[in-house]
């Protein structure tokens, strides 16, 4: 089939695509910059600035991973609105796209699997949660918000949503891994603050087939938490880490360090959540990598 992705040259959509194009689907990129990503994507792959640039190319199904990083750049009130803008704005385009295609008569995407994240929770504690929490209201809550509902709106044209709660994504050459690595193959690795808060984690390679898995099951649509089964504490995956990596891990940066140099985006170090994917595993998908020593032992092997 078709399938449209928004964020394909990204770290999770480039492992997409190549799963997607060894199945035999058709790939539909939307990327600012064409020329520019298309050595990072399968040969083949039909590659176009705009969401609305496909209308004569009808997709059938849809992956929305596009959004400017989240911890780019401190959190100033033009970053926040960046950070929104990033997210809704393509949002919106690929509900125009549907819009679009109801009125000329064309088919619609069956299905849309549009990305959030686990900041929807906001700070939970010690507090477990799947995806009936309620959520805390803060800034990555309100942002996730707005993510979501712009891309529920594609259910009015007879589209499936699901929503797909992403945790730290772990792999290899990217993600959360890529700004962790250095310091602690020097052994200057340590927790942030009490190291108390919980990192929900995921292997890229789990996080796209749960990706495959919510495009193939017509059954499945509001949100899933994009997690493993066994979230670790900030403490848990430090040690963790450093034992794979058999180095030391005694450097713990304070708090009052992270939010003097962070600001308001300390949160994101100094929060989380125990975030369960309890409606994933309902449904019957099973992790490859349920545990972080699985994981790291695979990805730093």
């Amino acid at each position: 089939m078709r399938v449209l992705i928004t964020g394909g040259s990204g770290f999770v959509g480039q492992r997409l695509c190549q799963r997607l194009d060894e199945a035999g689907h058709r790939l539909l990129v939307v990327s600012r910059d064409p020329e520019a990503v298309k050595t990072r994507l399968p040969g083949g792959a039909d590659i176009r600035r705009s969401v609305l640039d496909f209308v004569d190319t009808p997709p059938e199904a849809i992956v929305n991973l596009a959004g400017e990083s989240i911890a780019a750049k401190r959190w100033s009130d033009d970053q926040k609105k960046r950070l929104i803008d990033s997210r809704v704005n393509i949002t919106r385009d690929l509900v125009m796209l549907c819009e679009q295609l109801k009125a000329s008569g064309s088919r619609v995407p069956k299905v849309m699997v549009s990305g959030s994240a686990m900041g929807y929770y906001g700070d939970q504690e010690e507090r477990e949660v799947s995806e009936e929490t309620s959520p805390h209201d803060e800034f990555a809550h309100r942002l996730c918000k707005r993510w979501e509902d712009a891309a529920r709106e594609v259910a009015d044209f007879g589209t499936r949503v699901a929503l797909l709660r992403i945790g730290l994504v772990l792999d290899a050459g990217g993600g959360s891994l890529e700004k962790m690595l250095p310091p602690f193959k020097l052994g200057l690795g340590g927790r942030f603050g009490t190291g108390k808060q919980f990192m929900p984690w995921i292997h890229r390679e789990d996080l796209v087939r749960a990706i495959l898995f919510l495009l193939d099951n017509e059954e499945l649509e509001g949100p899933f938490n994009g997690s493993a089964p066994r979230p670790v504490t900030n403490a848990e995956f430090t040690r963790t880490l450093a034992k794979q990596l058999r180095r030391p891990a005694i450097f713990p940066v304070p708090a009052i360090v992270l939010e003097t140099a962070l600001g308001e985006m300390s949160r994101l170090l100094l929060t989380g959540a125990d975030m369960r994917p309890q409606r994933l595993q309902e449904a019957g998908f099973q992790f490859q990598f349920e545990t972080l020593e699985a994981a790291l032992a695979d990805i730093l092997g």
